[in-house]
């Protein structure tokens, strides 16, 4: 079995990070080292103490204190080269894996090598019965979300399906794919990394595996807060970039009306919220003071290797799918059936 680098990024993840890393401890999977990489973190994240169960069991842990906030994108790169493994295993300090959740994403990656990334079973940890998660999906709209966020748990497949991309709160990534791709964009700081990551996997031909098996409890936001402005700037001005940067062709000019008006009728509702400075802060900083983001497209776009068909085909078009936060799996295909869309 490949050996794997686990990466977790903190920033105050002091009332998590212990039962994340007790967690760990209990894995079947031993083959296997701990990056960590902190953030600058004031609330003692980075304190040794928190390891020390994975050092009782001989499991490698590096451990970065970095002099400033970088990002989460930036910390998970930096892990990355980094990295002994040829499998590159993601998890939040706030993600609580079940035993097997380790061996399953392995597995999976051995049993598919026409597959990049790998996505967990996110479970709502305050309410075991709901889905945090059933890997990230991308609507036609240019908004994506969590696939069945808030739904049953019910809705969990028997058997490993496609999703668009995976979550990077419990992934797995090959290392040479991911680093071949560049990693997560920086400039995102955090939020929404993820799917431009899995946008730009599939602009090249790559795939994402949900593994059913491969479970965790998942605070969600437990440093940053769901609905602070932090969060909400950053993911709504991460999503516009991602359009931007990684909508192909013809289909951009196509959608940019619909991508538009979605964003200015989740503004309308942001208000509502009370988080509606943050939003048009992020949706303004999206659309028109990200000249990098511009300058990516025509390089992502150069070295596109599908067709635009077959990018159409991954997206979600329902609208009902996106005001349910519906998840959206598809059947496993081989890169014949690929290459015949």
């Amino acid at each position: 079995m490949p050996f794997v680098s686990l990466i977790i990024v903190t920033w105050n993840a002091a009332k998590t990070l212990p039962q994340c890393v007790k967690s760990l401890a209990a894995q079947e999977f031993k083959d296997w080292e701990l990056i960590i990489v902190d953030n600058d973190s004031r609330d003692g994240s980075a304190n040794p103490e928190h390891f020390t169960p994975l050092h009782d069991l001989g499991i490698a842990v590096q451990a970065f204190k970095r002099d400033e906030n970088t990002g989460f994108a930036a910390g998970v790169n930096f892990a990355a080269q980094k990295a002994k493994g040829d499998l590159l295993v993601l998890l939040n300090p706030d993600a609580y894996p079940t035993a097997d959740w380790l061996s399953a994403l392995v597995h999976a990656a051995s049993l598919l090598p026409d597959y990049d990334a790998f996505g967990s079973v996110q479970i709502d940890a305050q309410n075991p019965e709901l889905l945090d998660g059933l890997g990230d999906i991308y609507h036609i709209s240019g908004i994506a979300w969590r696939g069945g966020y808030g739904h049953s748990i019910t809705q969990i497949p028997s058997q490993m399906q496609e999703c668009f991309a995976p979550c990077a709160a419990a992934a797995l990534y090959r290392k040479a794919r991911f680093l071949d791709l560049g990693g997560f964009d920086e400039s995102f700081f955090c939020y929404h990394e993820d799917v431009d990551f899995g946008f730009r996997l599939r602009l090249q031909g790559g795939r994402t595996a949900l593994v059913p098996q491969a479970r965790v409890l998942h605070e969600g936001s437990a440093s940053t807060g769901r609905r602070s402005d932090f969060a909400v700037y950053h993911g709504t001005r991460n999503r516009v970039r991602t359009f931007i940067k990684d909508m192909p062709g013809l289909l951009f000019w196509l959608l940019l009306p619909i991508h538009f008006t979605a964003n200015i009728l989740f503004g309308l509702r942001s208000i509502s919220l009370g988080i509606g400075g943050a939003f048009w802060r992020g949706l303004r900083d999206g659309f028109f003071a990200s000249p990098q983001a511009w300058r990516d497209r025509g390089d992502i776009q150069r070295q596109r290797k599908i067709k635009i068909s077959q990018i159409v085909k991954a997206f979600s078009w329902s609208p009902f799918a996106l005001l349910s936060r519906k998840a959206d799996l598809r059947p496993l295909r081989s890169r014949d059936n690929l290459a015949d869309d």
